[in-house]
């Protein structure tokens, strides 16, 4: 049902995939999203399964593509955020995703002791906007002399995103020097557009912020069908996977 992963010690942090839950057709089956028109007890019983093999309860947000970062001490209503942080251990935070990035950060003082993590939304209007730099900003607030951690989870793909100007425009890129992240591709009937990189964008952010990415899931969410929802595959009947980290 879930994926381990290793941030180092101190932490716990899984991934989900869309396996191992009771919801139908296009939800099927582990689909924890509680917007997207799947059975209220389907989702219920979904985020149960993964709060018991988490072993802890889930903090959920309500996502809405932004950059506002919630604090959480314990699990409770979700919160209109896009990433939350916590520095208390038995709760676990949570990102749902559906092709976009999810981002799961540690950070730890020089003896290399986790002391706060965070996970963050990251579609291409939350990286654009700042979402990791809130992040990153929130979790230094708790210790200025942490070292920040970072790991990239399956997102869509270069091969499969494809944008038009407005979104290198969001990151501050102009059509004729689009730069890195950015491949121009333009369709057959020569309509300029480019194929984005999510991975590499917020891996340039994340440099800035002096930021060490430990590791990445590189599947793409739209060419994997059997392990990943993609709302750019699907539609609006695509259910959500998620993202999960909590202080051991």
């Amino acid at each position: 049902m879930l994926q381990a992963l290793d941030l180092g010690p101190g932490v716990r942090a899984a991934l989900s995939t869309r396996l191992g839950g009771v919801s139908a057709a296009g939800y099927a089956s582990l689909n924890l999203g509680d917007h997207v028109g799947d059975r209220p007890e389907a989702v219920a019983e979904n985020r149960a399964r993964v709060a018991a093999a988490l072993g802890r309860p889930v903090q959920y947000l309500k996502q809405v593509h932004g950059v506002q970062v919630a604090a959480v001490a314990y699990a409770g209503p979700a919160p209109e955020a896009d990433a939350a942080w916590t520095a208390q251990p038995g709760v676990a935070l949570s990102v749902l995703v559906a092709d976009c990035l999810p981002v799961l950060l540690v950070a730890r003082r020089p003896d290399g002791q986790a002391v706060a993590v965070a996970a963050a939304h990251a579609g291409w209007r939350g990286l654009a906007g700042g979402v990791l730099e809130q992040s990153a900003a929130a979790l230094r607030a708790q210790a200025a002399d942490a070292h920040l951690h970072a790991w990239l989870g399956p997102c869509i793909g270069p091969d499969a995103f494809e944008v038009g100007e407005d979104v290198l425009r969001g990151f501050g890129r102009e059509p004729g020097a689009a730069g890195p992240g950015f491949r121009y591709q333009p369709r057959a009937d020569g309509s300029p557009r480019w194929r984005a990189d999510l991975h590499a964008l917020a891996r340039q952010r994340l440099a800035l912020l002096g930021v060490e990415v430990l590791g990445a899931e590189p599947s793409c969410t739209v060419s994997a069908p059997s392990r990943f929802f993609s709302f750019r595959r699907d539609g609006a009947g695509s259910g959500r996977f998620g993202a999960f980290i909590g202080l051991s």
